[in-house]
């Protein structure tokens, strides 16, 4: 991890130069945002996550850019709205260029038939609906949404992505990204898209029990692509408490997560500490997209950024490890969704 200057979302009066000079911050592809190590997710200010408070999030918020965390993540999908909205209004006083913000297109509602829309005249509405619950003119990277549900890739290429770079051009958003879980169809919409593609969010993919976008790695870096790994947590299944109950893992990946989580909470270790401090130990990966929607959660992750872990947590991540070793050869679960 190199050191670099100060990056141009330092503002003289609001950050201290000396706490942002602690923040390890890397180029974001070719996308010229030197984006923080560690990042915010926002899926949890919203009921997706269980509770939250307002009056908590504007806080860790605001002491998250303030401490040099400069990328920070939302979209339509989390809340159905609720992420965005309650975001815009955490964001009030901060300055604008004290931060990259990147929402989405293309997921929006509960109810399966309604849950996914590629279209041109959905992509145009939806970044209008976001901007006006972020309460910004213009958003860093806008992003299309777990690719691999669209009716097909034909689709996001012909119809999507060069909707979302005439939002580019008319200045609503500054970058092109997109998400998805099936790292080959993020690979294969890059290789396929006439539109510039600058970014890749992958989620559960470079974690303790999957390592596979290591592979897809050289492609990415090649063609100058931004990596943000999100999930290094595996949704749940590396904490302590486990996953919810929808989880796609199979059964025996959730159970030998689940004997690493029970001799985590015997040595008075949590599981997820040990996932996010694995995670931010990637070279591959630009950013680590952590949830945050507590002060609490954002300095217990600070603290794993800065100071790793203690002796008897390394020892612990040593034995987690080996316990994770029983994990069957393929622990993803592609297509599993498509199914429910």
């Amino acid at each position: 991890m190199c050191e670099l200057a100060l990056p141009e979302t330092f503002v003289k009066g609001f950050h201290d130069a000396n706490v942002i000079k602690k923040m390890p911050y890397l180029p974001l592809g070719d996308t010229n945002m030197l984006v923080s190590k560690l990042s915010l997710g926002t899926g949890g200010f919203s009921y997706f996550y269980g509770d939250y408070n307002i009056e908590e999030c504007k806080k860790t918020v605001y002491e998250a850019i303030k401490s040099g965390i400069n990328f920070i993540d939302t979209g339509p999908w989390y809340g159905h709205g609720e992420s965005e909205s309650i975001l815009g209004m955490c964001l009030e006083g901060i300055p604008r260029s004290a931060y990259y913000l990147a929402t989405k297109v293309g997921r929006y509602e509960k109810e399966r038939s309604k849950m996914f829309n590629f279209s041109a005249e959905r992509t145009r509405k939806s970044i209008d609906e976001s901007l006006a619950r972020l309460k910004l003119d213009y958003v860093d990277l806008l992003q299309v949404h777990d690719i691999e549900f669209a009716p097909t890739l034909t689709q996001v290429l012909t119809e999507t992505l060069p909707t979302v770079q005439e939002i580019v051009k008319a200045g609503k958003a500054k970058h092109i990204g997109i998400t998805g879980y099936p790292v080959s169809t993020l690979k294969e919409c890059i290789e396929k898209s006439t539109v510039p593609i600058e970014t890749v969010l992958s989620y559960c993919r470079s974690s303790m029990i999957d390592n596979s976008l290591k592979e897809f790695v050289p492609f990415f870096k090649e063609n100058k692509i931004g990596i943000i790994n999100a999930a290094v947590n595996s949704m749940g299944l590396l904490t302590n408490k486990g996953p919810q109950n929808w989880h796609p893992a199979s059964e025996e990946v959730k159970q030998t997560c689940k004997k690493a989580g029970e001799f985590c909470k015997a040595h008075n270790v949590e599981l997820g500490k040990l996932a996010v401090y694995h995670g931010l130990r990637d070279p591959y990966t630009d950013t680590v997209l952590v949830g945050m929607n507590t002060r609490e959660l954002l300095k217990y992750n600070l603290d794993v950024l800065y100071d790793g872990l203690t002796e008897k947590e390394g020892e612990v991540y040593d034995e987690v490890k080996k316990i994770l070793q029983a994990l069957p050869e393929q622990t993803h679960w592609e297509g599993v969704e498509h199914q429910k």
